[in-house]
Protein backbone atom coordinates (compact mmCIF):
# COMPACT_ATOMS: atom_id res chain seq x y z
CA UNK A 1 0.00 0.00 0.00
CA UNK A 2 0.93 3.33 0.08
CA UNK A 3 3.81 4.19 2.61
CA UNK A 4 2.57 7.55 3.54
CA UNK A 5 -0.90 5.96 5.19
CA UNK A 6 -0.68 4.57 8.50
CA UNK A 7 -2.14 0.61 7.77
CA UNK A 8 -2.23 -1.82 10.76
CA UNK A 9 -0.49 -5.18 10.20
CA UNK A 10 -2.99 -7.95 9.63
CA UNK A 11 -2.12 -11.36 9.42
CA UNK A 12 -3.91 -14.35 7.40
CA UNK A 13 -3.07 -17.77 7.76
CA UNK A 14 -3.98 -20.21 4.70
CA UNK A 15 -3.79 -23.75 4.51
CA UNK A 16 -2.60 -25.43 1.17
CA UNK A 17 -5.33 -28.09 2.04
CA UNK A 18 -7.71 -25.33 0.82
CA UNK A 19 -5.99 -24.02 -1.93
CA UNK A 20 -6.87 -25.43 -5.27
CA UNK A 21 -5.38 -22.65 -7.74
CA UNK A 22 -2.22 -20.56 -7.71
CA UNK A 23 -1.58 -18.22 -10.85
CA UNK A 24 0.63 -15.39 -12.00
CA UNK A 25 -1.26 -12.13 -11.82
CA UNK A 26 -0.45 -9.67 -14.52
CA UNK A 27 -1.50 -6.61 -15.69
CA UNK A 28 -2.63 -6.81 -19.66
CA UNK A 29 -4.16 -4.71 -22.29
CA UNK A 30 -7.41 -5.41 -24.06
CA UNK A 31 -6.98 -7.97 -26.42
CA UNK A 32 -3.70 -9.26 -25.18
CA UNK A 33 -3.63 -12.77 -24.11
CA UNK A 34 0.02 -13.22 -23.06
CA UNK A 35 3.10 -11.43 -21.60
CA UNK A 36 1.86 -7.96 -19.62
CA UNK A 37 2.96 -6.68 -16.88
CA UNK A 38 3.82 -8.97 -13.77
CA UNK A 39 2.11 -7.97 -10.55
CA UNK A 40 2.26 -10.89 -8.15
CA UNK A 41 0.41 -14.41 -7.92
CA UNK A 42 -2.75 -15.09 -6.65
CA UNK A 43 -3.61 -18.06 -4.80
CA UNK A 44 -7.62 -19.41 -5.23
CA UNK A 45 -8.88 -21.59 -1.77
CA UNK A 46 -12.00 -22.86 -0.81
CA UNK A 47 -13.71 -21.18 1.69
CA UNK A 48 -16.94 -22.63 4.05
CA UNK A 49 -19.86 -20.62 4.08
CA UNK A 50 -23.00 -21.51 6.04
CA UNK A 51 -25.65 -23.79 5.35
CA UNK A 52 -22.81 -26.72 4.45
CA UNK A 53 -21.84 -24.37 1.87
CA UNK A 54 -19.07 -23.66 -0.33
CA UNK A 55 -17.35 -20.68 -2.36
CA UNK A 56 -14.01 -19.83 -3.84
CA UNK A 57 -11.85 -17.01 -2.55
CA UNK A 58 -9.21 -15.13 -4.43
CA UNK A 59 -6.10 -14.06 -1.94
CA UNK A 60 -3.69 -11.48 -4.08
CA UNK A 61 0.05 -11.01 -3.14
CA UNK A 62 1.75 -8.35 -4.74
CA UNK A 63 5.47 -8.73 -5.76
CA UNK A 64 7.16 -7.43 -8.83
CA UNK A 65 10.06 -9.45 -8.94
CA UNK A 66 9.99 -11.81 -11.98
CA UNK A 67 12.60 -14.63 -10.37
CA UNK A 68 10.53 -14.76 -6.75
CA UNK A 69 7.03 -14.85 -8.42
CA UNK A 70 8.19 -17.51 -10.57
CA UNK A 71 9.94 -19.16 -7.54
CA UNK A 72 6.79 -19.36 -5.28
CA UNK A 73 4.62 -20.05 -8.04
CA UNK A 74 6.25 -23.42 -8.67
CA UNK A 75 6.62 -24.14 -4.84
CA UNK A 76 3.06 -23.76 -4.33
CA UNK A 77 2.27 -26.12 -7.95
CA UNK A 78 4.54 -28.62 -6.31
CA UNK A 79 2.54 -28.85 -3.23
CA UNK A 80 -0.84 -28.82 -4.82
CA UNK A 81 0.03 -31.74 -7.12
CA UNK A 82 1.25 -33.79 -3.89
CA UNK A 83 -2.67 -33.65 -2.82
CA UNK A 84 -4.19 -36.88 -3.29
CA UNK A 85 -7.47 -37.78 -4.90
CA UNK A 86 -7.23 -34.67 -6.47
CA UNK A 87 -8.69 -34.76 -10.24
CA UNK A 88 -6.39 -33.23 -13.17
CA UNK A 89 -8.66 -35.21 -15.76
CA UNK A 90 -12.02 -35.85 -15.64
CA UNK A 91 -15.37 -37.62 -18.22
CA UNK A 92 -18.07 -35.31 -17.94
CA UNK A 93 -21.72 -36.14 -18.39
CA UNK A 94 -24.62 -33.21 -19.17
CA UNK A 95 -28.05 -33.90 -19.24
CA UNK A 96 -29.55 -30.94 -21.64
CA UNK A 97 -33.09 -32.33 -20.42
CA UNK A 98 -32.72 -32.18 -16.94
CA UNK A 99 -35.67 -29.75 -14.75
CA UNK A 100 -36.07 -26.43 -16.57
CA UNK A 101 -33.41 -27.62 -19.15
CA UNK A 102 -31.10 -25.41 -17.26
CA UNK A 103 -27.59 -28.33 -16.85
CA UNK A 104 -25.88 -27.55 -19.71
CA UNK A 105 -26.41 -23.65 -18.66
CA UNK A 106 -25.12 -24.64 -15.18
CA UNK A 107 -22.21 -26.33 -16.52
CA UNK A 108 -20.62 -23.82 -18.77
CA UNK A 109 -21.15 -20.99 -16.46
CA UNK A 110 -20.54 -22.09 -13.15
CA UNK A 111 -18.46 -25.75 -13.30
CA UNK A 112 -16.46 -25.41 -16.24
CA UNK A 113 -15.10 -21.90 -15.29
CA UNK A 114 -13.84 -23.54 -12.08
CA UNK A 115 -12.20 -27.08 -13.41
CA UNK A 116 -10.26 -24.62 -15.85
CA UNK A 117 -8.67 -22.72 -12.73
CA UNK A 118 -8.05 -25.59 -10.95
CA UNK A 119 -6.06 -26.89 -14.81
CA UNK A 120 -8.29 -29.81 -14.60
CA UNK A 121 -9.03 -31.20 -18.36
CA UNK A 122 -11.89 -32.43 -19.05
CA UNK A 123 -13.99 -34.29 -21.87
CA UNK A 124 -17.57 -33.48 -22.21
CA UNK A 125 -20.46 -35.48 -23.80
CA UNK A 126 -23.92 -33.47 -23.69
CA UNK A 127 -26.11 -36.79 -23.80
CA UNK A 128 -28.97 -37.12 -26.78
CA UNK A 129 -31.00 -39.57 -25.32
CA UNK A 130 -31.89 -42.18 -22.60
CA UNK A 131 -29.21 -44.69 -21.83
CA UNK A 132 -26.96 -42.28 -23.81
CA UNK A 133 -24.24 -42.14 -21.04
CA UNK A 134 -24.30 -45.68 -20.52
CA UNK A 135 -22.96 -46.62 -23.52
CA UNK A 136 -20.47 -44.05 -23.75
CA UNK A 137 -19.00 -45.56 -20.69
CA UNK A 138 -19.18 -48.65 -21.77
CA UNK A 139 -16.73 -48.19 -24.69
CA UNK A 140 -14.51 -45.08 -23.02
CA UNK A 141 -10.96 -45.62 -22.01
CA UNK A 142 -11.84 -44.78 -18.62
CA UNK A 143 -8.14 -45.27 -17.37
CA UNK A 144 -7.22 -41.56 -19.09
CA UNK A 145 -10.00 -40.48 -16.25
CA UNK A 146 -9.28 -40.04 -12.67
CA UNK A 147 -13.10 -39.21 -12.30
CA UNK A 148 -16.28 -39.00 -14.04
CA UNK A 149 -18.92 -36.10 -13.89
CA UNK A 150 -22.48 -35.93 -14.11
CA UNK A 151 -24.20 -32.44 -14.17
CA UNK A 152 -28.28 -33.40 -14.07
CA UNK A 153 -30.57 -35.02 -12.23
CA UNK A 154 -31.43 -38.19 -9.83
CA UNK A 155 -32.30 -40.21 -13.26
CA UNK A 156 -29.25 -38.91 -15.09
CA UNK A 157 -26.72 -39.63 -11.86
CA UNK A 158 -28.48 -43.00 -11.54
CA UNK A 159 -27.76 -43.82 -15.41
CA UNK A 160 -23.83 -42.86 -14.92
CA UNK A 161 -23.31 -44.64 -11.67
CA UNK A 162 -24.77 -47.86 -13.03
CA UNK A 163 -22.49 -47.35 -15.99
CA UNK A 164 -19.72 -47.15 -14.01
CA UNK A 165 -20.51 -50.11 -12.41
CA UNK A 166 -21.53 -52.36 -15.13
CA UNK A 167 -18.39 -51.10 -16.91
CA UNK A 168 -16.26 -52.53 -13.68
CA UNK A 169 -17.86 -55.96 -13.82
CA UNK A 170 -16.97 -56.02 -17.58
CA UNK A 171 -13.64 -54.71 -16.98
CA UNK A 172 -13.37 -57.75 -14.13
CA UNK A 173 -14.00 -60.26 -16.68
CA UNK A 174 -17.34 -60.91 -14.57
CA UNK A 175 -21.16 -62.04 -15.56
CA UNK A 176 -23.05 -59.07 -15.92
CA UNK A 177 -26.50 -60.82 -16.22
CA UNK A 178 -26.12 -61.94 -13.06
CA UNK A 179 -23.65 -60.21 -10.18
CA UNK A 180 -23.69 -61.58 -6.89
CA UNK A 181 -20.64 -60.14 -5.65
CA UNK A 182 -20.02 -57.16 -7.55
CA UNK A 183 -16.29 -55.03 -7.43
CA UNK A 184 -16.03 -51.89 -6.54
CA UNK A 185 -15.87 -48.67 -9.98
CA UNK A 186 -12.48 -47.97 -10.63
CA UNK A 187 -12.80 -44.22 -10.52
CA UNK A 188 -15.19 -41.94 -8.47
CA UNK A 189 -18.23 -40.17 -9.30
CA UNK A 190 -19.00 -36.34 -9.09
CA UNK A 191 -22.43 -35.13 -8.93
CA UNK A 192 -23.26 -31.11 -10.13
CA UNK A 193 -27.18 -30.96 -9.19
CA UNK A 194 -29.07 -29.90 -12.15
CA UNK A 195 -32.40 -31.63 -11.31
CA UNK A 196 -35.74 -31.38 -9.53
CA UNK A 197 -35.11 -33.06 -6.53
CA UNK A 198 -31.27 -33.57 -6.70
CA UNK A 199 -31.66 -36.23 -3.89
CA UNK A 200 -28.07 -37.59 -4.41
CA UNK A 201 -26.73 -33.82 -4.45
CA UNK A 202 -28.53 -33.15 -1.25
CA UNK A 203 -27.30 -36.22 0.65
CA UNK A 204 -23.12 -36.12 -0.11
CA UNK A 205 -23.21 -31.96 0.44
CA UNK A 206 -26.33 -31.06 2.81
CA UNK A 207 -27.42 -28.48 -0.11
CA UNK A 208 -28.41 -27.84 -3.60
CA UNK A 209 -25.56 -25.67 -4.77
CA UNK A 210 -23.69 -26.57 -8.28
CA UNK A 211 -20.17 -24.45 -6.98
CA UNK A 212 -20.25 -26.09 -3.71
CA UNK A 213 -20.50 -29.83 -5.63
CA UNK A 214 -18.10 -28.34 -7.79
CA UNK A 215 -15.42 -27.26 -5.35
CA UNK A 216 -15.91 -31.35 -3.29
CA UNK A 217 -14.86 -32.40 -6.83
CA UNK A 218 -11.57 -30.07 -7.13
CA UNK A 219 -10.46 -30.27 -4.04
CA UNK A 220 -10.58 -34.35 -4.00
CA UNK A 221 -12.96 -35.12 -0.80
CA UNK A 222 -13.66 -38.46 -1.25
CA UNK A 223 -16.45 -40.35 0.38
CA UNK A 224 -17.58 -44.29 0.00
CA UNK A 225 -21.06 -44.85 -0.62
CA UNK A 226 -22.81 -48.32 -0.48
CA UNK A 227 -24.92 -49.32 -3.55
CA UNK A 228 -27.86 -51.82 -4.40
CA UNK A 229 -28.30 -54.54 -6.94
CA UNK A 230 -31.80 -54.80 -8.38
CA UNK A 231 -32.25 -58.34 -9.91
CA UNK A 232 -34.74 -60.84 -10.85
CA UNK A 233 -34.11 -64.62 -9.85
CA UNK A 234 -32.68 -64.72 -13.58
CA UNK A 235 -30.94 -61.70 -14.30
CA UNK A 236 -29.52 -58.28 -13.42
CA UNK A 237 -32.01 -55.09 -13.66
CA UNK A 238 -29.65 -52.34 -12.19
CA UNK A 239 -27.29 -50.63 -10.02
CA UNK A 240 -28.89 -48.06 -8.01
CA UNK A 241 -29.03 -45.96 -4.18
CA UNK A 242 -32.75 -46.31 -3.40
CA UNK A 243 -36.16 -47.12 -4.48
CA UNK A 244 -39.85 -47.23 -4.08
CA UNK A 245 -42.50 -49.53 -5.01
CA UNK A 246 -46.46 -48.72 -4.64
CA UNK A 247 -47.25 -45.16 -3.93
CA UNK A 248 -44.04 -43.52 -5.19
CA UNK A 249 -43.59 -45.52 -8.24
CA UNK A 250 -47.07 -44.91 -9.11
CA UNK A 251 -46.35 -41.16 -9.29
CA UNK A 252 -43.28 -41.42 -11.32
CA UNK A 253 -45.10 -43.69 -13.91
CA UNK A 254 -47.76 -41.00 -14.06
CA UNK A 255 -46.01 -37.82 -14.30
CA UNK A 256 -43.68 -39.91 -17.25
CA UNK A 257 -47.04 -40.53 -19.19
CA UNK A 258 -47.25 -36.50 -19.13
CA UNK A 259 -44.09 -35.62 -20.40
CA UNK A 260 -45.53 -32.82 -22.56
CA UNK A 261 -46.07 -30.85 -19.37
CA UNK A 262 -43.29 -28.78 -17.32
CA UNK A 263 -41.70 -30.76 -15.00
CA UNK A 264 -43.04 -29.47 -12.01
CA UNK A 265 -46.56 -28.88 -13.05
CA UNK A 266 -46.34 -32.75 -13.81
CA UNK A 267 -45.24 -33.76 -10.56
CA UNK A 268 -47.52 -31.75 -8.62
CA UNK A 269 -50.02 -33.70 -10.70
CA UNK A 270 -49.14 -36.83 -10.92
CA UNK A 271 -48.98 -36.90 -7.06
CA UNK A 272 -52.26 -35.46 -6.43
CA UNK A 273 -53.98 -37.80 -9.02
CA UNK A 274 -52.15 -40.63 -7.31
CA UNK A 275 -53.32 -39.72 -3.99
CA UNK A 276 -56.80 -39.48 -5.05
CA UNK A 277 -56.35 -43.20 -6.89
CA UNK A 278 -54.92 -44.34 -3.69
CA UNK A 279 -54.61 -48.19 -3.76
CA UNK A 280 -52.56 -50.37 -2.05
CA UNK A 281 -50.39 -53.38 -3.64
CA UNK A 282 -50.74 -56.57 -2.50
CA UNK A 283 -47.36 -58.37 -2.40
CA UNK A 284 -45.22 -60.52 0.11
CA UNK A 285 -41.89 -59.25 1.11
CA UNK A 286 -39.18 -61.61 2.92
CA UNK A 287 -36.16 -59.51 4.49
CA UNK A 288 -32.56 -60.66 5.56
CA UNK A 289 -32.32 -58.25 9.00
CA UNK A 290 -28.91 -56.48 9.66
CA UNK A 291 -26.90 -58.93 11.93
CA UNK A 292 -25.88 -57.19 14.87
CA UNK A 293 -25.09 -57.64 18.37
CA UNK A 294 -28.04 -57.47 20.68
CA UNK A 295 -27.16 -55.08 22.53
CA UNK A 296 -26.04 -52.87 19.86
CA UNK A 297 -29.78 -52.39 19.53
CA UNK A 298 -30.84 -48.96 19.94
CA UNK A 299 -33.62 -46.38 19.87
CA UNK A 300 -32.48 -42.91 17.86
CA UNK A 301 -34.87 -39.56 16.99
CA UNK A 302 -37.64 -41.95 18.07
CA UNK A 303 -37.07 -44.61 15.22
CA UNK A 304 -36.63 -48.08 16.42
CA UNK A 305 -34.19 -50.02 14.48
CA UNK A 306 -35.11 -53.74 14.25
CA UNK A 307 -32.23 -56.40 14.34
CA UNK A 308 -34.37 -59.60 14.16
CA UNK A 309 -33.32 -63.11 13.92
CA UNK A 310 -30.67 -64.92 13.55
CA UNK A 311 -27.71 -65.93 10.47
CA UNK A 312 -29.60 -66.26 7.46
CA UNK A 313 -32.57 -66.09 8.72
CA UNK A 314 -35.61 -64.33 6.56
CA UNK A 315 -38.50 -63.00 7.91
CA UNK A 316 -41.61 -62.59 6.03
CA UNK A 317 -44.80 -59.92 5.71
CA UNK A 318 -47.46 -60.35 3.43
CA UNK A 319 -50.35 -58.01 2.88
CA UNK A 320 -51.72 -55.12 1.78
CA UNK A 321 -49.30 -52.15 1.05
CA UNK A 322 -49.17 -48.63 -0.08
CA UNK A 323 -45.86 -47.88 -0.43
CA UNK A 324 -42.81 -49.78 0.11
CA UNK A 325 -39.19 -48.13 0.57
CA UNK A 326 -35.84 -49.45 0.17
CA UNK A 327 -32.97 -47.19 0.48
CA UNK A 328 -29.01 -47.50 1.19
CA UNK A 329 -28.87 -43.38 1.78
CA UNK A 330 -30.58 -41.27 3.64
CA UNK A 331 -32.21 -39.74 1.18
CA UNK A 332 -32.09 -35.80 1.99
CA UNK A 333 -34.04 -33.52 0.16
CA UNK A 334 -35.49 -29.57 0.21
CA UNK A 335 -38.99 -31.53 1.05
CA UNK A 336 -37.30 -34.09 3.28
CA UNK A 337 -35.01 -32.57 5.36
CA UNK A 338 -34.80 -35.22 8.28
CA UNK A 339 -34.10 -37.14 4.53
CA UNK A 340 -36.45 -40.31 3.21
CA UNK A 341 -34.60 -43.08 5.58
CA UNK A 342 -32.81 -41.09 8.24
CA UNK A 343 -32.01 -44.22 10.18
CA UNK A 344 -29.42 -44.88 7.88
CA UNK A 345 -25.99 -43.37 6.39
CA UNK A 346 -24.01 -43.38 3.62
CA UNK A 347 -21.78 -45.95 4.16
CA UNK A 348 -22.88 -48.60 7.11
CA UNK A 349 -23.19 -51.66 5.13
CA UNK A 350 -27.35 -51.38 5.38
CA UNK A 351 -30.48 -50.43 3.88
CA UNK A 352 -33.78 -49.10 5.82
CA UNK A 353 -36.94 -50.95 4.41
CA UNK A 354 -39.85 -48.44 5.36
CA UNK A 355 -43.17 -50.31 4.59
CA UNK A 356 -46.49 -48.47 4.72
CA UNK A 357 -49.55 -50.63 5.08
CA UNK A 358 -53.05 -50.30 3.85
CA UNK A 359 -54.81 -47.17 5.76
CA UNK A 360 -56.98 -44.18 4.97
CA UNK A 361 -56.19 -41.79 2.61
CA UNK A 362 -56.26 -39.22 5.51
CA UNK A 363 -53.33 -41.04 7.42
CA UNK A 364 -51.38 -41.61 4.73
CA UNK A 365 -51.48 -37.71 4.13
CA UNK A 366 -50.57 -37.23 7.95
CA UNK A 367 -47.31 -39.56 7.18
CA UNK A 368 -46.51 -37.59 4.05
CA UNK A 369 -46.76 -34.54 5.14
CA UNK A 370 -44.42 -35.23 8.44
CA UNK A 371 -41.54 -36.05 6.31
CA UNK A 372 -41.70 -32.15 5.35
CA UNK A 373 -41.27 -31.24 9.25
CA UNK A 374 -38.43 -32.62 11.90
CA UNK A 375 -41.10 -34.74 13.60
CA UNK A 376 -40.62 -38.54 13.10
CA UNK A 377 -42.58 -39.37 10.10
CA UNK A 378 -42.36 -43.56 11.28
CA UNK A 379 -44.45 -42.70 14.70
CA UNK A 380 -47.75 -44.29 13.06
CA UNK A 381 -49.28 -47.83 13.81
CA UNK A 382 -49.03 -48.60 10.16
CA UNK A 383 -46.00 -47.58 9.18
CA UNK A 384 -43.00 -50.23 9.81
CA UNK A 385 -39.32 -49.91 9.92
CA UNK A 386 -36.15 -52.37 9.47
CA UNK A 387 -32.62 -52.36 8.73
CA UNK A 388 -32.02 -54.97 6.68
CA UNK A 389 -29.36 -56.90 4.06
CA UNK A 390 -31.45 -57.91 1.43
CA UNK A 391 -35.10 -57.53 0.16
CA UNK A 392 -37.06 -59.80 -2.02
CA UNK A 393 -40.55 -57.99 -3.32
CA UNK A 394 -43.00 -60.22 -4.74
CA UNK A 395 -46.37 -58.76 -5.85
CA UNK A 396 -49.55 -60.53 -6.26
CA UNK A 397 -51.64 -60.11 -9.25
CA UNK A 398 -55.29 -59.46 -8.83
CA UNK A 399 -57.54 -62.17 -9.84
CA UNK A 400 -60.60 -59.85 -10.65
CA UNK A 401 -60.27 -56.26 -10.14
CA UNK A 402 -63.33 -53.94 -9.58
CA UNK A 403 -64.21 -51.51 -12.27
CA UNK A 404 -62.72 -48.49 -10.95
CA UNK A 405 -59.30 -50.25 -10.31
CA UNK A 406 -59.45 -51.47 -13.33
CA UNK A 407 -59.50 -47.87 -14.69
CA UNK A 408 -56.81 -47.17 -12.80
CA UNK A 409 -54.26 -49.58 -13.58
CA UNK A 410 -52.05 -48.59 -16.37
CA UNK A 411 -52.12 -50.62 -19.33
CA UNK A 412 -48.52 -51.97 -17.87
CA UNK A 413 -49.91 -53.02 -14.52
CA UNK A 414 -52.79 -54.53 -16.54
CA UNK A 415 -50.26 -56.43 -18.23
CA UNK A 416 -48.52 -57.41 -15.08
CA UNK A 417 -45.68 -55.59 -14.95
CA UNK A 418 -45.36 -53.32 -12.09
CA UNK A 419 -43.64 -49.84 -11.77
CA UNK A 420 -40.69 -49.35 -9.92
CA UNK A 421 -38.96 -45.70 -9.00
CA UNK A 422 -35.06 -46.90 -8.78
CA UNK A 423 -33.38 -43.09 -8.17
CA UNK A 424 -36.10 -41.07 -10.21
CA UNK A 425 -36.01 -44.05 -13.02
CA UNK A 426 -38.96 -45.56 -13.65
CA UNK A 427 -38.62 -49.47 -14.33
CA UNK A 428 -40.93 -51.95 -15.11
CA UNK A 429 -40.94 -55.64 -13.31
CA UNK A 430 -43.44 -58.48 -13.25
CA UNK A 431 -41.48 -60.71 -11.59
CA UNK A 432 -40.03 -61.04 -8.04
CA UNK A 433 -37.06 -58.21 -7.11
CA UNK A 434 -34.33 -59.16 -5.03
CA UNK A 435 -32.43 -55.97 -3.86
CA UNK A 436 -28.91 -56.44 -1.89
CA UNK A 437 -27.02 -53.70 -0.49
CA UNK A 438 -23.24 -53.73 -1.09
CA UNK A 439 -20.64 -51.84 1.15
CA UNK A 440 -19.09 -48.81 -0.37
CA UNK A 441 -19.05 -49.81 -3.98
CA UNK A 442 -18.53 -47.16 -5.06
CA UNK A 443 -16.58 -43.64 -4.38
CA UNK A 444 -18.39 -39.98 -4.88
CA UNK A 445 -17.12 -37.13 -4.38
CA UNK A 446 -18.66 -35.47 -1.28
CA UNK A 447 -18.05 -34.85 2.32
CA UNK A 448 -16.67 -37.32 4.27
CA UNK A 449 -18.41 -39.33 7.20
CA UNK A 450 -17.80 -36.71 9.86
CA UNK A 451 -18.69 -33.94 7.90
CA UNK A 452 -21.72 -35.68 6.71
CA UNK A 453 -22.88 -35.97 9.95
CA UNK A 454 -22.83 -32.18 10.77
CA UNK A 455 -24.41 -31.82 7.54
CA UNK A 456 -27.41 -33.92 8.20
CA UNK A 457 -27.55 -32.76 12.22
CA UNK A 458 -27.71 -28.91 10.20
CA UNK A 459 -30.37 -29.93 7.74
CA UNK A 460 -32.61 -31.71 10.86
CA UNK A 461 -32.54 -28.45 12.60
CA UNK A 462 -33.67 -26.56 9.48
Amino acid sequence: GDPSVALQAQEEIIEMKDVFSVKLKRRRFAGQKKGGTLLGITIFKCLNKEENKLTDCAVHLNNLSEDHCQSWFRHLKEILNGFQNRPKSLKVFVNPSSHKREAVHVYYEKVAPLFKLADIKTDVTVTEYEGHALSVLKECELQAFDGVVCVGGDGSVSEVAHGLLLRAQIDAGKDTDYVSKPVRASVPLGVIPAGTTNILAHTLYGIKHAVTATLHIVMGHIQAVDVCTFSTPSKLLRFGFSAMFGFGARTLALAEKHRWMPSSQRKDFAFIKTLADLRPEECELSFLPLQIPQEDSHEKDGITLLYLGSKDQWQKIQGHFLNVSIMAIPCLCSMAPRGLAPNTRLNNGSMALIVVQNTSRAEFIKHLKRYTSVKNQFNFPFVETYTVQEVKVQPRLKSEPDAKETMCLSAASAEGNYPWNIDGDLMKEASEVHVRVHPQLIDLYGVNTDELESSQAMCNCI
